[in-house]
């Protein structure tokens, strides 16, 4: 498209940070170690993981670069980079986590396909842009719309990376009109990071952000947008992303029996433990991050350094001295919630913690029980073996 493009190969990626963890180079993808995401609560661009599926888009022309929003609409319309930062801008605190979280771990109780990921698919970030809802009120679709007058009930974004998957073709991705349309889900067409323009990395000049959702939806590098009557038929939306049950194989698979996954479930991990790290005796901090999708706030982390048999409610807290309640209307509703406890901790043992969200949702204790195929929604218990070493001094 005018002033971006999609390189065939890898010769001009950016440069990232040293620490991160490559878990794949071509396309990159890398997480932060897991002690930096709880050292604050918005994560720096940085250390924010890196998520690709083909090499990172050119921008050539900043002046050139466009949107086209076509499909089942009465008036098509293109509109350049300038005329989306004119519309009223809003900043959004979203966490988005990769569906594969956590991957690493249930492909060592069954292997999974998918790229490997520790903890750290994970962010948090203040999104700057114009609402989804407002640009498709410019072009006749009322906010709050179900279904266009032509037909149109699924917005699908259209990126220009060129990914294997897709046959060299765009990664793309759709969400129902309802949820575009409504002021309320915080959809963004964002061109802001932390205050910053976005890097290429994530999506510069423009990225889509859809609040609640597993990052698949959140297309970056934006080339158009159509308002189609069925939901995207991209591969990433119709033979990937999908939950399926422990009982089905690669011999036995049918993706059309599942929907696209959109929501992630309740989650949360341990952060500032290694597992089978070593440590002194005595007092111990155990933090984290815990979340839900859909905006739903989380009413509890609980915390047990025993295996299970006995547990602890930990602190749960976003901004520095505002408390935090869930679903509270001073929260960033689409964030992540830190928690922290200090234990005392005599011997060896095996930590866990796990979270409710507002809406009495549970992590299953087990990953045998939700292990699927592809690897993804892992939000099992998240446990930790400590290792308590004495000191000679």
């Amino acid at each position: 498209m005018p002033g971006l493009s999609g390189p065939s190969d890898y010769s001009q990626e950016p440069s990232r940070h040293p620490c991160l963890h490559i878990n794949a180079k071509e396309p990159f993808n890398a997480e932060p170690p897991r002690s930096a995401l709880v050292s604050s609560y918005v994560t720096p661009v940085e250390l924010f993981f890196k998520r690709n599926h083909g090499p990172i888009p050119l921008v050539d022309d900043i002046e050139r670069y466009c949107v086209d929003i076509s499909g089942l609409i009465e008036t098509p319309k293109k509109l350049y980079f300038r005329d989306i930062r004119m519309l009223p801008k809003y900043n959004v605190t979203a966490t988005l986590q990769c569906a594969g979280n956590r991957r690493t771990a249930m492909s060592i109780t069954r292997k999974v396909k998918g790229v490997g990921w520790d903890v750290s698919a994970i962010g948090n970030a203040v999104w700057g842009g114009a609402k989804l809802a407002d640009i498709l009120e410019l072009i006749g679709v009322p906010k709050l719309t179900s279904c266009t007058q032509s037909g149109g009930k699924h917005i699908e974004f259209v990126s220009v990376d060129k990914c294997e998957e897709e046959n060299g073709g765009p990664y793309k991705a759709s969400i129902p009109l309802s949820q575009a349309t409504n002021p309320e889900a915080d959809v963004l067409l964002a061109y802001e990071m932390n205050g910053e323009p976005l890097n290429r990395d994530h999506g510069y000049p423009l990225r889509v952000i859809v609040p609640g959702v597993i990052g698949a939806r959140s297309v970056k590098w934006l080339d158009s947008i159509n308002i189609i009557a069925e939901e995207c038929q991209g591969f990433f939306m119709q033979k990937d992303y999908k939950m399926f049950p422990p009982s089905v194989d690669w011999g036995n698979i049918n993706w059309n029996t599942r929907k696209p996954q959109m929501d992630f479930p309740v989650q949360s991990v341990i952060c500032s433990l290694e597992d089978m790290q070593s440590t002194k005796p005595g007092k111990v901090r155990i933090s984290g991050y815990a979340v839900s999708g859909g905006g739903r706030g989380i009413e509890r982390v609980d915390v047990s350094i025993d295996g299970g048999k006995t547990w602890m409610e930990a602190t749960r807290f976003q901004k520095t001295g505002i408390p935090y309640i869930a679903d509270g209307i001073s929260n960033d509703k689409w964030a992540w919630v830190l928690f922290e406890l200090t234990v005392d901790i005599p011997q060896s043992t095996e930590i866990i913690a796990k979270a409710v969200d507002s809406a009495a949702n549970v992590q299953p204790e087990k990953v045998q029980d939700i292990w699927n195929l592809r690897g993804i929604l892992n939000t099992s218990w998240h446990r930790v073996h400590a290792r308590i070493g004495h000191s000679n001094m």
